[in-house]
């Protein structure tokens, strides 16, 4: 097996496992195992349980753009490509695996100094509230930058707390009261 397929192994069997069973309650020896690897052959892909970490979350974070930035766009323009982002989160939130936001889940459990990590996740962070300015940009009729920036954050904020009490509750009451409140917010 390659050596792009074996990383790529590794990657997948380490997200499946950060995301259903977290990040410090997973063990580089259960990621070995499930992967079917030798130890050096994880050693030789990744240095530290922190850099399978980040692959991770970079392996989460790509797909996740992909599919909601494709979801989006094949919305009507206007709101609904705004108001899409909900949709989006109540599929998300249907699947059988739903387990929260990754990314939450992974700052709530490293070190507060682990700024490797928590680096990587404001990074993935900003990539997505640019992605809603872009949509509020395309789809709204506001014309000074700062009014389009404040209402990306307002949504982006609606959008996080509700994968948060959605997860919480295990109920997606929290998504449909997000979706109303960014309908009021962006009419």
């Amino acid at each position: 097996m390659g050596r792009s397929k074996v990383r790529d192994r590794i990657v997948e069997t380490a997200s499946k496992l950060f995301y259903k069973n977290g990040y410090n309650s997973t063990g580089v020896n259960e990621i070995i195992s499930e992967s079917g690897i030798a130890k050096a052959t994880l050693y030789n892909h990744f240095k530290s349980k922190d850099d399978i970490c980040i692959a991770f979350l970079d392996f989460k974070h790509a797909a996740f753009m992909e599919d909601i930035e494709a979801f989006t766009k094949d919305r009507n323009e206007g709101v609904d490509q705004i108001l899409a982002l909900f949709d989006y989160l109540q599929l998300f939130f249907q699947d059988s695996e739903f387990n929260g936001c990754w990314g939450i889940k992974t700052v709530a459990e490293i070190p507060q100094n682990n700024q490797k990590i928590r680096t990587v996740l404001q990074g993935q962070k900003r990539e997505f509230l640019d992605l809603i300015i872009a949509l509020v940009t395309k789809n709204l009729k506001i014309d000074h930058q700062e009014e389009i920036k404040t209402t990306a954050r307002r949504i982006y904020l609606l959008y996080e707390s509700a994968v948060v009490e959605s997860h919480l509750h295990q109920n997606d009451w929290p998504i449909k009261e997000a979706k109303e409140v960014c309908s009021q917010i962006i009419i």
